[in-house]
């Protein structure tokens, strides 16, 4: 220890400075922004690491056309802890934030807005103006997120961003979509897919899988009369009487038997009169219920087909077919030949879900909406048996938030089927956390993986690049600007479509003018297309992307499971054949009507929050239940006390400069070991979190020899914050509620200068291990609260090059001869006993002050009884006199020389136990200790117990104790006034 200050010159030339009682942490988190702000410490950060090894981060873009949300300050505190921790490791980590631009987040505002109700409404407009309107919303709330992301306190370029709408971002998204035409994965056909009216445009498979709901829909029996026999008719079933017009397939009724509880309540309303098998049926023909289509006969329409689809729990057994209405009926009319793949769809619903002129009686009418008139004309027709309501869950639009109908449509498809076999292995390449979520959740979904639609019929987009003849046999797919350019003659500077769609290409096979197709790209394609995009490859950046792909990292809710990793991981195994990511994070993102974030955030700050939202449930993709006292209590239980144990340890080294004139300097390399069992228990236990810390949080990396790594399937843990976070709030609790209180005299140099400060060595140590390993997850205190003790640090002693901020460090490594797991057993021991000592007291409202005669330890272990013994002083400080007994005393007493085999077979019980024949394992069975009061003993035990030790209290009422704690109580009272009006001690 040295008492002066020697060597370089203290940082500033600044001294410790006293810390206040009282602390605001929302106030002192604004000024840390200012101090990273002024000194540029993210950007000073990103310099100093320039070259370290790349670690590679992708960062899923927001929509800024709405404010952020919890799901939102959950994702990106868990990239801040990761990117910051990783930066920590030695690694040189680039963070830019991203922005969505394009698609139906966007448009579907400006529909809303300017009321526009279909493609006319735009055609009217134009869609340039339509674009532009679209253009001036992208960033709406830019300015908002920005704020919410700073003051999160998390570290992201914005300067520096990337926007889907960047012409170099849609470049690369073109040379993306031109790799897989020419590898022959792009095809167009028509297909019923799931399609947003409200949009006016197809969803791809996932996205109708995002947004289910459960709805009251109609459910009707309707009749088919045969041909043969009108006094015969078929029985069918439908909730969506909508499609009833479309329809291309007595009082005697044909219905499956096991459906007959569908129509009829008991058995004497109808009579069996013939039973059949269902095949029998094929080929019949019935009238149909409306003659809008009738010409459709003429191809087989209006017949009975058979498929093994049907099934036997709802419905008749009898299903109508509307072949561009619903996947299945498409299928098995294209198996029948009743429709052809280049048969003029039958399809009389335009892209707003209306009737077209076609449904002469239903014209104009929005289709769920014409459910009742169509209801009411079968009625009419005697055509409906039984009309009612059904409960069942119906998707709707992920965006919209309206019913989907399915509808055949030409879009334009990426083959997937193919590759399902390549996407699950890629995925078992990557490590997620949860892990479950890979092999269920998105394992399942790669298995029933079917090929992507990418079109979308919309304006608001990146231009699918191809240009076509009239009658589609020519194609020309382009996939970059200067080959647009090449190609029309024209100058491009911008690829949206009112940029573009004008321009035109010469038929190299005498078909006049190429023009491009209408449609644009899904906005998912863009999404997927991010890690090229983002960095304009394969344009620029060439060589920086492929040292760094696949990426190291990413974190998203896991509403994306279906969404953002999906199309990354199809894309980039069809591109490259390999995973885009190693570790992801998936956590729930469902919002409710929780508090505004921000003003919780003005209410306890920022690290509250990142702690307890990074220490719940939703970290392992549960249901994030926010609660706003969870918040307090991380305040209240876990930055404040260590607050305190900080401004404790501050107060005594200005109190050591001051009355012992001794300058406290640390050195790491020149302080002594101590040979106090405390320090050396808190030292060790710091070190092991330090190891464990390591050993969760170390994610999947690879050496980057060469451009494209090879990834070997990945067990190990990653990224778990879920296990490290309690264990560091825990050691908190360690720190705070044992280390310091134990040793306040010590600290307080009650036992002389030289053990004062071994003792504030030790407290300093751990407090700057403590701050280091902690910063990534709590950035605003860790720094507060370094910039204090730095100046504590012997200048000698620095190796950093630039110690100005505590996230310019690097995290602590173990140093494994501070670690001593015999002496965290034993201490861990000694507070067991003094839990169970607190739980007596509790239950006989004995104050913690008030000291007690005896306490007695029963434990089968010598070992452990050594243990709790050595620490003696410790419990006796809680106003107790320790009396340690091994268990077996009272037994060998018993059962003398038989003992030691009677012990011997007890041992043997330790792993299984036979009662009444069933065969019982140690963790079946919780043994408890017990004890029963010997008649006629004076002093008045009382008893509780775990599973390894038995402690008594005794607690005989005594006078010269009630006089001592009282003594306690009224010092203690009279320490908190003198702290209040801020006397010292």
């Amino acid at each position: 220890m040295q008492r002066s200050i020697s060597g370089r010159h203290r940082e500033h030339n600044k001294m410790v400075q006293q810390v206040p009682e009282n602390i605001n942490f929302p106030a002192e988190e604004e000024k840390i922004l200012q101090f990273w702000s002024e000194f540029n410490c993210f950007q000073e950060c990103l310099k100093q690491s320039k070259h370290r090894p790349k670690f590679t981060f992708y960062d899923g873009p927001p929509f800024a056309t709405g404010l952020p949300h919890y799901g939102h300050i959950l994702a990106g505190t868990i990239k801040d802890i990761v990117t910051r921790y990783a930066h920590q490791s030695g690694f040189h980590v680039d963070r830019r934030f991203g922005w969505d631009c394009h698609g139906l987040p966007v448009e579907y505002e400006i529909d809303k807005t300017l009321g526009i109700r279909g493609p006319e409404d735009v055609a009217k407009m134009g869609i340039a103006e339509y674009n532009n309107q679209c253009r001036a919303i992208v960033m709406r709330y830019a300015f908002e997120w920005k704020s919410a992301v700073t003051r999160l306190g998390r570290w992201i370029d914005f300067d520096n961003d990337y926007k889907t709408l960047y012409p170099q971002f849609m470049e690369s998204v073109w040379w993306v979509f031109k790799q897989l035409y020419d590898k022959g994965l792009v095809y167009r056909g028509v297909k019923v897919m799931p399609f947003s009216t409200a949009c006016n445009t197809p969803l791809s498979n996932f996205e109708s899988h995002q947004n289910y709901k459960d709805v009251q829909d109609p459910s009707i029996f309707i009749t088919f009369p045969l041909e043969e026999d009108e006094n015969i008719s078929l029985v069918a079933w439908t909730t969506t009487p909508w499609t009833l017009p479309n329809v291309v397939r007595g009082k005697i009724l044909i219905l499956m038997e096991a459906r007959l509880s569908a129509l009829y309540k008991v058995e004497s309303d109808y009579e069996i009169l013939d039973q059949f098998p269902g095949i029998y049926l094929k080929g019949k023909k019935y009238r149909p219920l409306f003659d809008y289509f009738v010409k459709c006969k003429e191809n087989g329409a209006f017949t009975v087909l058979v498929d093994s689809y049907v099934r036997e729990e709802e419905g008749t057994g009898v299903v109508h077919q509307a072949p561009y209405f619903g996947a299945d009926d498409y299928r098995v009319c294209m198996d029948f030949n009743i429709i052809r793949k280049d048969s003029l769809p039958v399809c009389p619903v335009d892209a707003s879900g209306c009737f077209t002129s076609e449904v002469i009686d239903f014209a104009g009418q929005y289709v769920k909406d014409a459910d009742r008139s169509i209801i009411r004309t079968l009625k009419e027709q005697g055509r409906l048996l039984v009309a009612s309501t059904f409960t069942h869950s119906y998707p709707f639009c992920w965006r919209s938030d309206t019913p989907l109908i399915y509808k055949a449509v030409p879009s334009w498809f990426v083959r997937v089927e193919h590759m399902v076999e390549q996407l699950l292995r890629n995925n078992d390449l990557c490590y997620w956390v949860p892990e479950f979520v890979r092999e269920k959740r998105f394992g399942n979904w790669l298995k029933d993986a079917r090929d992507w639609a990418i079109s979308r019929n919309r304006y608001w987009g990146t231009p699918i690049p191809l240009w076509a003849s009239e009658d589609f046999k020519e194609v020309v797919c382009i996939g970059s600007m200067a080959e647009l350019e090449e190609l029309s003659g024209a100058k491009v500077s911008d690829l949206h479509r009112e940029s573009i769609d004008h321009l035109t290409i010469p038929s190299r096979c005498g078909k006049g003018s190429l023009h491009r197709i209408s449609e644009v790209f899904d906005c998912w394609f863009e999404s997927g297309s991010m890690p090229y995009a983002q960095v304009h490859y394969p344009f620029e950046n060439k060589r920086e992307f492929e040292d760094a792909f696949p990426a190291d990292f990413i974190a998203e809710g896991i509403d994306q499971t279906r969404g953002w990793f999906y199309t990354l991981l199809v894309l980039a195994s069809a591109l490259f054949g390999q995973p885009p990511f190693r570790n992801v994070i998936k956590m729930s993102k469902r919002k409710k009507n929780y508090p505004d974030p921000l003003s919780i955030i003005q209410k306890y700050g920022a690290d509250a929050l990142r702690l307890y939202l990074i220490n719940s449930p939703v970290v392992k993709a549960e249901n994030l239940r926010f609660k706003e006292e969870g918040v307090r209590d991380v305040l209240k239980d876990v930055l404040l006390p260590w607050y305190n144990a900080y401004r404790f340890f501050i107060q005594n080294i200005l109190r050591l400069q001051k009355e012992e004139e001794v300058e406290f300097l640390y050195n790491e390399s020149t302080v002594k070991e101590s040979t106090n069992i405390t320090d050396r228990w808190v030292l060790s236990s710091m070190q092991s979190l330090i190891g464990f810390f390591e050993t969760e949080m170390a994610g999947q990396h690879s050496e980057r020899k060469s451009a494209f790594v090879v990834l070997l399937p990945c067990r190990a843990p990653a990224y778990r914050l879920y296990t490290v976070v309690p264990r560091l709030v825990k050691f908190v609790d360690v720190l705070t509620n044992w280390y310091v209180r134990m040793n306040r005299r010590r600290l307080k140099g009650e036992n002389g200068v030289e053990d004062c400060v071994m003792a504030l060595e030790t407290l300093f140590s751990v407090l700057l291990s403590l701050c280091r390993l902690m910063a990534p997850y709590i950035p605003f205190l860790t720094e507060l609260m370094y910039q204090n003790l730095k100046m504590l640090i012997d200048p000698v002693s620095v190796q950093d090059k630039d110690t100005l901020s505590i996230h310019y460090l690097l995290l602590p490594h173990v140093r494994e001869e501070l670690i001593d797991k015999k002496i965290e057993s034993a201490v861990s021991r000694m507070q067991s006993v003094v839990e169970l000592g607190r739980v007596i007291r509790d239950r006989k409202t004995v104050p913690i002050k008030y000291p007690l005669k005896e306490i007695v330890v029963i434990h089968q272990d010598p070992e452990a009884l050594n243990d709790i013994q050595s620490l003696e002083k410790y419990i006796i400080e809680y106003g107790i006199r320790l009396r340690a007994e091994p268990d077996h005393m009272v037994l060998g007493k018993r059962l003398k020389g038989a003992f030691k085999a009677v012990m011997a077979s007890i041992r043997q019980l330790s792993r299984t136990i036979v009662v009444e024949g069933h065969e019982l394992h140690s963790e079946d069975i919780r043994l408890m200790y017990t004890f029963d009061q010997a008649a006629g003993e004076t002093a008045q035990f009382e008893a509780h117990s775990d599973a390894q030790a038995l402690v008594l209290l005794d607690v005989t009422p005594d006078q010269s104790m009630v006089d001592e704690g009282m003594a306690r109580e009224v010092i203690n009272r009279i320490q908190k006034l003198r702290k209040k009006v801020s006397l010292s001690d």
